[in-house]
């Protein structure tokens, strides 16, 4: 990240009152960038936005991404180079329970969040989130890398290689010189993989699930025990999205194309290796056991290739997962103590940046 690049610069995020658009609104507050959210309230009780007094640095819009008129003005307003959109509804079990509303959200806001950046002027960068499950996942034992095809088996994961593919569409329809615009922006995607860290309050997360039960003193119900993710702390994919909205105002169309960030091999690791770390740092007799048959269907082994983003944008995961895991019990232990939460986080994202400077 260049802290130069982010100072008073303007950028519109939606989703910033979500557990990522949380920890990104802090890290581009800290950046110095002039920051302009747009989201529905916070959608958990407690809620990082909330405790961690998210909106004491930036400008706070309450809005819902399929509203296009209001999205549009709001991101005319803020007169932003780079629009961030990590706005959806993010939940596989939620997927199966509420499948239209996931399509709406996920693909129907994404869409209304590029007609907005066509009526724009002021935009040049767009990076569009999406996620690791966006890929038609064929049970292989083997790494996905950008060029795989779109898919997924269940509402959420097919709803976002929608969304991929509705931003392929889009760019080179409307954003590209090629496509015939007048005026070139820059639009990517990103897709990450499995992310913890401190504030996770959605429901049916291993980290949350983990969390509520430990602090109550019960043991925690998981389910797919030995599914495969690619664990990591959610500052790793952030640091790759703002780095890729930097190299997309540099270069332009050239880096306009979807990315992975995902951690190394190492770090994709079993459900119950991460359960099981997490109750060993809890301590106090901590455990879990098995939830019965699930009730809907999940991929066994997920991993992402991160290659491209490595060698073309130099980007590499900042924090390891072993580290990663000590700092998730760490916040929610000081959270227990009552820690300025706003204070703990920054601190977190201020030792990343250290981490990555060597």
């Amino acid at each position: 990240m260049q802290a130069e690049f982010w100072r008073d610069r303007n950028v519109f995020l939606t989703g910033h009152t979500g557990f990522k658009g949380g920890w990104l609104s802090l890290w581009l507050q800290r950046l110095g960038a002039s920051v302009t959210g747009y989201s529905l309230p916070p959608p958990t009780s407690p809620s990082l936005f909330e405790e961690a007094r998210v909106a004491d640095g930036m400008r706070s819009l309450e809005g819902d991404v399929r509203d296009g008129e209001r999205l549009a003005a709001a991101l005319d307003d803020c007169r932003a180079e780079v629009v961030l959109h990590l706005a959806a509804q993010a939940i596989v079990r939620t997927g199966y329970e509420q499948p239209l509303e996931t399509y709406s959200t996920n693909v129907m806001g994404t869409g209304q969040l590029l007609e907005a950046v066509r009526r724009c002027p002021s935009v040049r960068a767009v990076v569009v989130v999406t996620s690791d499950k966006c890929y038609h996942n064929d049970g292989r034992r083997a790494p996905y890398a950008e060029d795989d095809p779109m898919g997924g088996h269940d509402p959420y994961s097919s709803s976002k290689g929608c969304a991929e593919l509705l931003t392929a569409s889009y760019r080179s329809s409307y954003f590209t010189a090629a496509g015939g615009a007048q005026r070139p922006v820059a639009v990517a995607t990103a897709r990450a993989g499995n992310v913890i860290g401190g504030g996770d309050w959605a429901e049916h997360r291993l980290v949350t699930d983990l969390v509520r039960a430990l602090a109550a003193g019960r043991p925690a119900i998981i389910r797919s025990p030995a599914a495969v993710r690619p664990w990591q702390h959610v500052l790793n994919p952030l640091a790759g999205y703002l780095r890729l909205a930097e190299r997309l105002c540099e270069e332009g169309e050239r880096l306009a194309e979807g990315w992975n960030f995902g951690p190394p091999e190492g770090d994709c690791r079993p459900v119950a290796w991460l359960a099981d770390r997490v109750v060993e740092l809890w301590g106090g007799g901590a455990s879990w056991q098995r939830a019965g048959e699930a009730s809907f269907q999940e991929a066994a082994y997920l991993t992402l290739d991160s290659g491209k983003a490595r060698r073309r944008l130099g980007w590499s995961p900042l924090v390891d997962l072993d580290t990663a895991v000590d700092w998730l019990v760490d916040w929610y232990r000081q959270r227990a103590a009552g820690a300025d939460l706003r204070r703990l986080t920054l601190e977190r994202i201020a030792r990343a940046e250290e981490l990555a400077a060597g």
